[in-house]
């Protein structure tokens, strides 16, 4: 099981850097060609997610990106370490200290992000805690062709 993880500061000009490794990660392990765009564009989208959660908070530490390559699936774990940054299980946002449920530029924001992801990604996984929040996805890997 191959790991590349990726720390950037909460910058949004970071996460154009973030697709790209992503989509170069994801091409060497074997996605297929055709799903790079999603892989691009779900990973653009978890790590703005996250930068803004960041900024919105003041949470100096950085965003944080593992991309693993397994026998059959490549996965991306994008994390956040503001609590309860998550979605419960209906998807809707949880409840975050010091955020104001109602803010429709906070929560719409979460929101439609979230929902971006899961329409790219058919194995999608957003899961929260007092350390913060990982939205988790994979995608199949193509099988190896023999070479003749």
């Amino acid at each position: 099981m191959a790991t590349v993880e990726l720390r950037f500061s909460a910058q949004p000009e970071h996460v154009r850097t973030a697709r790209l490794v992503a989509a170069a990660v994801a091409r060497r392990a074997g996605v297929d060609e055709a799903v790079l765009d999603e892989v691009r564009l779900a990973v653009g989208e978890a790590c703005s997610r996250a930068v803004g959660l960041h900024r919105s908070h003041g949470i100096p530490s950085p965003v944080k990106v593992a991309l693993t390559e397994e026998e059959k699936t490549f996965s991306i774990e994008v994390g956040d370490d503001v609590p309860g940054s998550g979605a419960s299980a209906a998807g809707a946002p949880e409840a975050r200290p010091g955020v104001d449920p109602h803010d429709a530029d906070v929560d719409g924001e979460d929101e439609m992000g979230l929902a971006v992801i899961s329409g790219l990604v058919d194995d999608v996984k957003v899961v929260s805690g007092a350390d913060g929040g990982v939205i988790r996805m994979s995608w199949p890997i193509a099988p190896a062709v023999p070479l003749s």
